[in-house]
């Protein structure tokens, strides 16, 4: 097979599976008008194959989806000229498998499919080498988003980095889990008495200061079992002032992030799970394709983990999880997964109302909901994983 026809579908993944499997020379995608102009499907698309480092030339035609006769015709033009060919009809409208199927018919056209249910492709006429093959696909985080037409942007933390912090990362949320309650008070007071800017790690103030919308009084235990996890140097605690100083500029942006503690656990529940082929905190998306954040659309993705051709989007809250972030990460998930991928939201808040009707609309959206008693390391990774029956079990502290 030298040509592969591809039917287009809105689960971006539909689009590059069976190129990315077989390797044609060319790709000839058949995407009804209205979806965006040829030349910017084309770009995203070569984007893509060129990050995955696949040598493919792409080429859009454009052709109502829901016109069979319309489709049947371009596809008789297609094959006429590209006697080399196959028909991929994973994707795709009714009325275009109705023409694609007619169309076998009259040529021999070859023609296979996928199935996400079962993860393999599968022979549907002439095409031996679609035959109950297993898809081994392994796709990164990145991928995903460049074969939606978006950009990942580098985030607020280096991934690489984090993966040598592990250790560090678990004694900081053993001190969050103590002082869970009042810990975003405590970090906004943090703030306060510390700085943002590159080299300034010593922190110092008033042990009474304004912050969180009134005043704060920084809680000792929590400055010394910070101390004592490593996690603040040098401290003194005075009649009136503390002092102390970060270890580093990674830690400072950690203890004075109110929501970093909550994200960096599930990160580090991803890496436990030992599922997943990429995992990113802080994932920021351009929408349009483009490298900036400047005059762009752009979203943040708490934690964003893949497994093969499955994207996980997590979004990460220490309040209550209100409907506009469920809309939002469900947006999110349809966008650049589709059909087949997940949303988790994970919230470490205290339940404040019932959370009856929060859960039927994360249900009503397809989203999975993780509250506090889900949080400890091996239950979340448990459930990242799907297994719903050992996210169940009591297990033990984190």
């Amino acid at each position: 097979m030298r040509t592969l026809i591809e039917l287009y579908d809105e689960r971006p993944i539909e689009n590059v599976l069976g190129t990315e499997v077989f390797h044609p020379e060319e790709t000839i995608l058949l995407c009804p008008p209205e979806v965006e102009s040829a030349r910017g499907l084309q770009e995203s698309l070569r984007h893509y194959f060129a990050h995955r480092g696949c040598t493919v030339r792409i080429t859009v035609v454009q052709v109502s989806l829901l016109n069979a006769a319309k489709v049947e015709k371009t596809l008789k033009s297609v094959i006429g000229t590209h006697p080399d060919c196959a028909i991929d009809i994973s994707g795709g409208t009714d009325a275009s498998l109705f023409a694609a199927g007619a169309v076998s018919a009259m040529t021999d056209v070859a023609v296979y499919t996928y199935s996400r249910r079962k993860n393999a492709f599968f022979e549907i006429r002439n095409a031996p080498f679609a035959r109950n093959l297993p898809c081994e696909v392994r796709l990164d985080a990145e991928s995903c988003f460049l074969m939606a037409g978006g950009r990942l942007l580098p985030g607020r933390l280096d991934n690489r980095e984090l993966r040598r912090r592990l250790p560090m990362i678990d004694r900081l949320f053993s001190v969050f889990r103590k002082y869970r309650k009042e810990w975003n008070r405590q970090i906004s007071y943090l703030q306060q008495i510390s700085s943002a800017e590159p080299g300034k790690l010593r922190a110092g103030g008033k042990r009474t200061m304004k912050a969180d919308h009134g005043m704060v009084t920084v809680d000792p235990g929590l400055l010394r079992d910070l101390e004592a996890k490593k996690l603040i140097l040098d401290l003194e605690i005075g009649e009136d002032e503390v002092r102390f100083r970060f270890p580093d500029e990674l830690i400072r942006f950690w203890l004075r992030d109110i929501g970093a503690v909550l994200e960096l656990q599930v990160y580090r529940a991803c890496l436990t799970a030992g599922c997943f082929d990429d995992v990113v905190l802080s994932a920021i998306v351009n929408w349009e394709g483009g490298t900036n954040q400047r005059d762009a659309v752009t979203n943040e993705i708490d934690v964003m983990a893949v497994r093969g051709i499955q994207p996980v989007f997590i979004s990460c809250k220490t309040s209550e999880i209100r409907t506009e972030a469920l809309n939002e990460l469900a947006i999110l998930r349809d966008r650049f997964g589709g059909k087949g991928s997940r949303a988790i939201i994970v919230t470490s808040a205290n339940a404040t109302r019932s959370r009856s009707l929060m859960r039927m609309r994360a249900s009503e959206l397809g989203i999975e909901v993780a509250e506090w008693g889900d949080l400890p390391t091996e239950r979340l990774a448990a459930l990242l994983r799907g297994d719903r029956e050992e996210a169940k079990l009591p297990h033990g502290g984190s």
